[in-house]
């Protein structure tokens, strides 16, 4: 996988989450295809301006209550633009992909819709369903820089550009501050490596039973382990010899095993443990997570569901990886190739992922895709952020935890089932990883 970058303008050198930002001027809003500028006229009069049209968007996107700034951007949106309404449709996370998949199967109104994993972005494209922005992005002089390179994943190899990034989102390292002080341990540094990680979670884990605090929790999720295997950027979940993740299993597997210094892999998954419930109820004292997982913090305590003592630092890295670098994915905003209101879908595409939505997006915590230092001072200000938040947030590389290409969602399925035979010790690390390797390379025809 091709190096991220997504450098800060100032600070230590961009995740947040969890962003859409509106250009200066709209175009036309009309529905069929691109119109210049300078309609036809006949030789002998010039012909009266068209009325603008009056345009409904049919638009998909999950959990909206959980992201108010695609509600805010909308209806920022429709005032500067009256004659295009938008119809949000509200599909719940889990189900998201696959009724978004059943829906554009099926022939749906869609006009857009944003993806929740990147990683589908492609096979979209492959079947027809996501429409080229390309001729849309050179006419309106969009300037793809802006996005801090996260806009060269949705260009495809055969230079057609099938979405604009709308938020970002990267790990970070969470941590509970009371935890940290009971044991007499410094708070973790934006240049922690995992080493230190695994050290840390040693000093801070206390108790036994249920009154016991764990050093750390690492999530069941394949990627809170792969990831950071693939955080310097040099290899990606679709190699074909997985080696280069022994390291980070065996440092789980001891801190799991031997120290016992975070839940098993057993017991989270038996019990459909999510994430958020051991940090937010205070057992745990570091977890690396998605910046998405800040707004929810901010959220329970607000709501009296939460009194964890918290902070965020940037995620650890291994001793050759500068500081600063991080795994991430950008969530796109796409246009469906089957819609009738081609140009009025582009307006609403063109704003949501334009400077305007990035201040919008940023006020309400989340990550914007074109993220800069205003956007992220502005989540650093948000009510309930943690001090430090901004120099945490500041990081120097994303490195995409799932790259666009052919089969990747499937090799990713099957790395998940191989972490479990590792995590649960049904497989030794190397027995593991060689069968990851022996199936990847027949996902990918290798």
């Amino acid at each position: 996988m091709k190096l991220r970058k997504f450098t800060v303008l100032s600070l230590a050198a961009t995740m947040a989450m969890g962003m859409f930002t509106g250009c200066a001027s709209t175009q036309t809003a009309q529905t069929g295809n691109v119109e210049t500028a300078n309609q036809t006229q006949t030789a002998d009069k010039k012909e009266e301006p068209k009325a603008q049209e009056n345009v409904t968007l049919k638009v998909s996107t999950w959990d909206l209550a959980a992201n108010p700034g695609i509600t805010s951007s909308v209806k920022a949106f429709e005032e500067q633009n009256p004659n295009i309404k938008v119809e949000i449709i509200d599909i719940a996370s889990a189900d998201y992909t696959q009724k978004l998949s059943v829906m554009l199967n099926g022939g749906s109104e869609l006009d857009a819709f944003w993806i929740k994993d990147a990683d589908t972005t492609k096979s979209l494209f492959d079947k027809g369903q996501i429409a080229d922005l390309k001729a849309y992005i050179e006419k309106d002089s969009i300037d793809l820089e802006a996005y801090n390179g996260l806009a060269n994943n949705f260009t495809m190899p055969s230079g057609e550009i099938v979405g604009l990034p709308a938020r970002t989102d990267y790990y970070v390292l969470y941590y509970n501050k009371d935890i940290f002080d009971a044991a007499g341990v410094s708070y973790p540094s934006n240049d922690m490596t995992w080493e230190e990680f695994e050290e840390t979670a040693k000093k801070i884990t206390t108790g036994e039973g249920a009154d016991k605090k764990y050093g750390a929790l690492i999530h069941t999720w394949q990627a809170c382990v792969a990831n950071w295997g693939v955080q310097d950027g040099k290899h990606t979940i679709m190699d074909t010899d997985y080696t280069f993740l022994k390291p980070y299993y065996e440092m789980v597997l001891r801190m799991q095993n031997d120290d016992k210094t975070i839940m098993d892999y057993a017991t989270l998954k038996t019990g459909n443990i999510h994430y958020s419930s051991p940090f937010l109820t205070g057992n745990v004292g570091m977890m690396p997570m998605g910046s998405w997982f800040m707004t929810t913090i901010i959220s329970k305590i607000q709501a009296g569901e939460s009194s964890v003592n918290w902070g965020v630092a940037t995620l650890p890295h291994a001793n050759d990886v500068e500081a600063g670098y991080t795994v991430g994915s950008a969530t796109p905003l796409v246009m469906n190739a089957a819609t009738d209101k081609q140009d009025a879908t582009w307006e609403f595409i063109k704003f949501m992922t334009g400077e305007e939505c990035t201040k919008l997006y940023a006020e309400a915590g989340a990550i914007p895709g074109r993220s800069n230092q205003e956007a992220l001072q502005a989540i650093a200000n948000l009510e309930g952020m943690p001090e430090g938040v901004l120099e945490a947030l500041a990081v120097k590389n994303i490195s995409f935890d799932r790259p666009m290409a052919d089969k990747v969602a499937e090799v990713n399925g099957m790395m998940g089932e191989e972490h479990s035979m590792i995590m649960l010790g049904e497989a030794s690390v190397d027995e593991g990883l060689a069968t990851m390797a022996e199936r990847s390379k027949e996902i990918q025809g290798k």
